[in-house]
């Protein structure tokens, strides 16, 4: 069974920084890209920020330089490191794993999220 299980979100001031973690189950951990994406109310999911299994990273323009992604294949986790927070960054915060077979069949997976609020 597919678990992915985030952890880390609080009600954080403006400045600050927080670390997520997103820790999987049930499916080849180091084949998968692994990424964040947050959802804010009334607005679209978005990718924050993304890692492959090689290691390469992407990142939202929004964050850039200021979130970091990064993954620990032997704990099976994934973590987003987010500095100097503002209060757009509130959101919901999701996990996704993702593996593109040959055949370029995708399948995702995602967490249930967890609450990122910053607010003086």
């Amino acid at each position: 069974q597919v678990q992915l299980v985030e952890s880390g979100g609080d009600l954080v001031q403006p400045g600050v920084s927080l670390r997520l973690s997103c820790a999987a189950s049930g499916f080849t951990f180091s084949d998968y890209s692994m990424s964040w994406a947050r959802q804010a109310p009334g607005k679209q999911r978005e990718l924050v920020a993304d890692i492959a299994s090689g290691g390469s990273t992407n990142y939202a323009d929004s964050v850039r330089g200021r979130f970091t992604i990064s993954r620990d294949n032997t704990r099976r986790t994934v973590y987003l490191e987010m500095n100097s927070l503002k209060p757009e960054d509130t959101a919901v915060y999701y996990c996704n794993a993702k593996y593109t077979f040959p055949g370029r069949v995708t399948i995702n997976y995602w967490g249930q999220g967890t609450q990122v609020t910053v607010s003086s």
